[in-house]
């Protein structure tokens, strides 16, 4: 009976550790270059990343682009990239997507993702 408390103990830690190695978070800084504003770019942003369980922000900029910043698992992070490089909204025509400040985190800045006013 010890054995068998002692394998589960050890069983549960084992499947725990797993879980959050593979929960990694991830945070990176994004600007999007292209046609992307007046074409509700931000408010699809805004869906999409609700949709993948990230968080963060995104706006307008003076110079024609839209910016911000993701926060959520490390998959969720690519595949968010991965959208805002090739997606958008259906009548944006993104030129390209820009990446910075990309790094691991511990705990997330934000509670939900929103759209800043510019």
């Amino acid at each position: 009976m010890i054995r068998l408390l002692i394998l589960t103990t050890v069983a549960t830690s084992f499947r725990n550790f797993s879980i959050a190695a593979t929960m990694s978070l991830r945070s990176v800084d994004f600007e999007v270059f292209g046609r992307v504003q007046g074409v509700f770019f931000r408010k699809f942003t805004k869906q999409e990343a609700e949709k993948l369980g990230l968080t963060g922000w995104c706006m307008n900029t003076s110079k024609g682009t839209v910016q911000g910043q993701l926060q959520g698992p490390a998959g969720n992070v690519e595949n968010m990239m991965h959208w805002l490089r090739t997606t958008g909204s259906p009548s944006s025509k993104i030129d390209k997507a820009e990446f910075k400040n990309e790094k691991d985190i511990t705990e997330y800045s934000f509670n939900d993702f929103t759209i800043r006013k510019d």
